[in-house]
């Protein structure tokens, strides 16, 4: 298996799940060849595409502009079809079941978003997302609980990495939360 290395992505002024985040996310999902996934939030589209590389048909959802055309210009260095829509979860997803569901971003709109998957998220269906800030997670998980998702996981991991000059530099910290339909 193949995993792309965060300088490898075209990246621009979007967020971008890092490279040790983005492998703990993709195994948190458990893509499989065949899955639909709807990435809401895509930034740069590094899940997207790692998603589509192990075989899962996506869609991506991201609200600015530079997302969208990152997502298109990274999708096409790496040869990977990701249908992209521009637009705000999740006024703007389309009227398709998935298998799972990744969020990096929701633009405050998690509830509405949970009542989109009460019918596009499949049964035994996977949602998993990222957060920076512990208001947002307590949010995520109170939902989680409110819609009787099970298996419910949460992690926080705090990577670093050693700089050319030998100095550690820390990302931030972040929590990865998980549950089943």
């Amino acid at each position: 298996m193949k995993w792309i290395k965060d300088e490898e992505f075209i990246r621009g002024n979007i967020p971008m799940t890092k490279f040790n985040i983005r492998a703990l996310t993709i195994s948190y999902l458990s893509i499989e060849k065949g899955d639909k996934l709807l990435d809401i939030g895509a930034g740069t589209g590094s899940i997207s595409i790692e998603a589509s590389l192990q075989g899962a048909e996506v869609w991506a959802i991201e609200r600015k502009v530079e997302g969208v055309k990152l997502i298109g210009e990274n999708a096409q260095k790496f040869d990977r079809e990701i249908n992209v829509v521009e637009g705000l979860a999740p006024f703007d997803l389309p009227d398709l079941e998935f298998d799972k569901c990744f969020i990096g971003g929701s633009g405050g709109k998690l509830e509405e978003i949970f009542e989109y998957l009460q019918t596009h998220l499949k049964k035994d269906g996977i949602i998993c997302a990222n957060f920076i800030m512990l208001k947002n997670l307590n949010i995520f998980q109170e939902l989680l609980k409110k819609y009787n998702y099970k298996d419910i996981e949460i992690q926080l991991i705090q990577a670093s990495h050693v700089d050319n000059i030998g100095l550690l530099r820390g990302n931030n910290p972040i929590f990865i939360i998980k549950g089943v339909k």
